[in-house]
């Protein structure tokens, strides 16, 4: 588990890849000053497990599934990346809950100033949407951000000068790949209560969703 808040911009030093895998090479600092073989470290929002530390770098491998489903195929030799070592049982969490299972991608599609701040634009996918409300959580290649926007094909998020110095987020572009984790709570509270909306039917045998009839029955209200 993560929060979503960047330790350090890493370093690709090598990448190895097969046919439908990887093994990376990373350079980092803050994160392998207690990183072990066998940790979980984010890179990019990514959850991977360090294979093997050197003293100022760390190996992880990745698998198809990952490499469909998020940015690390696209890393190239030199390229910065978002370093987040796993939650510590009792450590603050600044961000919100991330768990780097990333759900899909999406493109940076335009960016702007806003005083201090750069609003970006990204394409999102709908099963990343779907969870997607104004002031809700999103993770952005790692980054725990909260939503601004949001319509039917995007979202924005409103970042600070500090966010953007300290993040791979600085160096994205139009047209850029980003990897995304929608709201882990949103995701789970939708699977529960699946089985409950489903027995909620209209007259003609069509589902109605969340009704103040349905909330009482069931305990809510």
């Amino acid at each position: 588990m993560f929060t979503g808040i960047v330790e350090e911009l890493g370093e690709v030093l090598g990448r190895q890849f097969n046919k439908e895998s990887a093994v990376l090479f990373i350079k980092g600092r803050k994160v392998l000053e207690d990183l072990k073989v066998g940790d979980s470290i984010a890179v990019n929002g990514v959850c991977l497990t360090a294979t093997k530390v050197t003293g100022d770098a760390f190996y992880a491998d990745v698998m198809p599934e990952t490499m469909r489903r998020t940015n690390l195929q696209d890393l190239k030799i030199g390229e910065k990346v978002n370093l987040e070592r796993a939650l510590a049982a009792g450590g603050r969490l600044g961000g919100h809950f991330v768990s780097g299972h990333i759900d899909g991608t999406g493109i940076l599609l335009r960016e702007q100033r806003e005083g201090n701040a750069v609003i970006k634009c990204f394409s999102a996918p709908p099963e990343v949407l779907r969870y997607a409300l104004v002031k809700g959580s999103i993770a952005v290649d790692g980054v725990s951000l909260t939503i601004v926007d949001v319509d039917d094909t995007s979202f924005k998020v409103s970042l600070i000068p500090h966010t953007l110095q300290q993040t791979v987020l600085y160096y994205r572009k139009p047209g850029d790949k980003v990897n995304l984790e929608a709201d882990l709570l949103g995701k789970y509270l939708e699977k529960f209560l699946a089985p409950l909306l489903s027995r909620e039917k209209n007259g003609k045998g069509q589902r109605q969703g969340l009704t103040m009839s349905f909330l009482s029955e069931n305990g809510f209200i």
